[in-house]
């Protein structure tokens, strides 16, 4: 017994030492990151394919030619899409901005990134980047965009007001997000047009415009971040019932 208490002393003796002698820590404290954010009053639409539909219908109809002309995307510019799937807008927004500008295109699913990342190569478009992203933070570099488009895709983002506030300080000071969707509710892959302004207000969005885009299935809507970002906890959350306000 005597022995069994002299071993269990020189154990907890040499516990503090082992955290002290170079080696890892025996309790690991992760870094404190902002928040906490407020959860979305309302359904979060699943992600059901990395198609909307097939480009050559989306082309007849001129559909990134208009959101693009109306966005006022331009030569030079710096551009990310978000969510960009197989790529549609990623080859159209590449030909507007040319060679002397950048498009940055990102998923969320590895496999998609990866196919979108061989048809970059395959069609040797050198001022294109394809990352990775996370479902809650884009992960996009600061004060680098001049629009971040975000096509059909809103819906799908669970935690809506993290996303738009890690996403605020990659924006230029002129900088737009732009987002089309189908006016309809977010468990039918849409976004309510008072829904998403008021989503985004709620992080330091002001709407900029608001119109039909019948081409791209919708509508097309463009924010800018004005004042200060807010802190996670002091984030308003919109309710799914809110009144509907006028565009």
């Amino acid at each position: 017994m005597r022995l069994a208490v002299g071993l269990a002393a020189i154990l907890a003796l040499s516990l503090p030492l082992a955290a002290c002698d170079g080696s890892k820590p025996l309790i690991k404290r992760e870094p404190k990151g902002p928040g906490p954010f407020p959860a979305a009053d309302r359904p979060v639409a699943s992600i059901v394919s990395s198609r909307w539909s097939n480009e050559e219908a989306r082309d007849r109809l001129n559909e990134a030619g208009e959101v693009m002309d109306k966005a006022d995307i331009r030569k030079g510019m710096t551009v990310a899409d978000i969510g960009a799937g197989e790529g549609y807008y990623t080859i159209r927004l590449a030909q507007r901005v040319g060679p002397d500008g950048r498009v940055l295109a990102e998923d969320i699913v590895a496999r998609v990134r990866d196919q979108l990342a061989e048809r970059v190569a395959r069609e040797r478009l050198d001022t294109v980047s394809v990352r990775l992203g996370e479902a809650n933070d884009p992960k996009l570099p600061p004060n680098s965009f001049d629009r971040v488009l975000m096509v059909h895709m809103y819906h799908e983002i669970a935690q809506p007001y993290e996303f738009l506030w890690r996403l605020r300080p990659s924006l230029k000071p002129d900088g737009l997000v732009v987002i089309v969707d189908a006016d309809r509710p977010t468990r039918d892959h849409g976004t309510p047009p008072p829904l998403l302004k008021c989503e985004l207000a709620a992080v330091g969005y002001t709407q900029v415009a608001m119109e039909d885009m019948p081409s791209a299935g919708g509508y097309m809507a463009t924010f800018r971040a004005t004042g200060r970002r807010p802190e996670p906890e002091g984030i308003v959350p919109c309710r799914l019932n809110a009144p509907k306000s006028a565009r």
